[in-house]
């Protein structure tokens, strides 16, 4: 599981899912103690007291909120033919209804039961606004650069492990000292577009920029600048895992405009969207 994959509106919806755990140790009534009768004494029973309830609102929000990140990390697990992530948000909305009418009903609620009801809006409306507000879905952590030395390095040899393109490399037909050219952009010494090749005829077709060479595909090390499904080699529609920035993955295959890619457990699928990634 990949943490730079989780979003912003995954942030809110582990916090709420805390505040929910923490309100179910708290009571759930309050008590109108008559002047001068000393209500200290009395303990308000707290959610734990109430089988029905505590696995109905409580456990069921925070379950559905672990299926969520957890969805987010992994995608393409499925339960009952929907993602993990879907059926997630469906229990976090149930929670909410759960702990809406549980609070129409209740005489006097306490702390627990307010608390409670307070962050299952937050949690049922996080899990809901994510793949609707961009500001949601934006990344919860930061990508580093992808210059920086791979976290799958050996020790005494930092970032010489796999994912790390290493410094004596150079992309297909390059020379050392040249600088390196992103993928799919012009290389040094060739005409950009609509430019005559030397020697050639002005409007006579230039070199392949695909990155192959004559039908000879050379494997290179690239990363992405934002997180990018990776889909079935198959073409099946649902992503097998996820590219996340600040890693290296290789390249090992062209297929049309898109790359086939290897992540670090193996795993091979096909990167749709090969726009900006970095060639180490």
């Amino acid at each position: 599981m990949n943490i730079r994959s989780l979003t912003r509106g995954d942030g809110v919806v582990i916090g709420a899912a805390v505040v929910l755990f923490i309100a179910s140790f708290l009571g759930l009534s309050s008590v109108d103690c008559p002047t001068g009768v000393d209500c200290s004494g009395i303990d308000s029973p707290n959610a734990w007291d109430f089988l029905g309830l505590v696995m109905s609102m409580f456990v069921t929000g925070i379950v559905g909120a672990g299926l969520i990140v957890v969805g987010r990390g992994m995608p393409g697990r499925k339960v009952a033919g929907l993602d993990l992530g879907q059926f997630g948000v469906a229990l976090t909305v149930f929670a909410l209804w759960t702990a809406f009418w549980t609070i129409i009903d209740a005489d006097n609620a306490g702390a627990g039961m307010i608390l409670g009801l307070l962050s299952s809006i937050v949690l049922a409306g996080g899990a809901l606004a994510t793949p609707l507000v961009p500001a949601l879905k934006a990344p919860l952590v930061g990508a580093p650069k992808p210059q920086v030395a791979s976290p799958y390095g050996q020790p005494g040899h930092p970032g010489q492990g796999y994912g790390y393109p290493g410094a004596q490399q150079q992309p297909y037909g390059g020379q050392p000292g040249q600088p390196q050219p992103s993928y799919g952009g012009p290389q040094p010494g060739q005409p950009g577009p609509g430019q005559p090749s030397q020697g050639g005829q002005p409007g006579a077709p230039g070199p392949k920029q695909d990155g192959s060479a004559g039908g000879n595909f050379e494997p290179f090390w690239f990363a992405v600048p934002v997180a990018r499904p990776l889909y079935g080699e198959d073409g099946s529609p649902s992503p097998i895992a996820e590219l996340a920035p600040g890693t290296w993955y290789l390249a090992v295959e062209q297929r049309g405009p898109g790359l086939i890619a290897q992540t670090q457990d193996g795993r091979r699928g096909l990167l749709q969207d090969t726009t900006g990634i970095q060639r180490g």
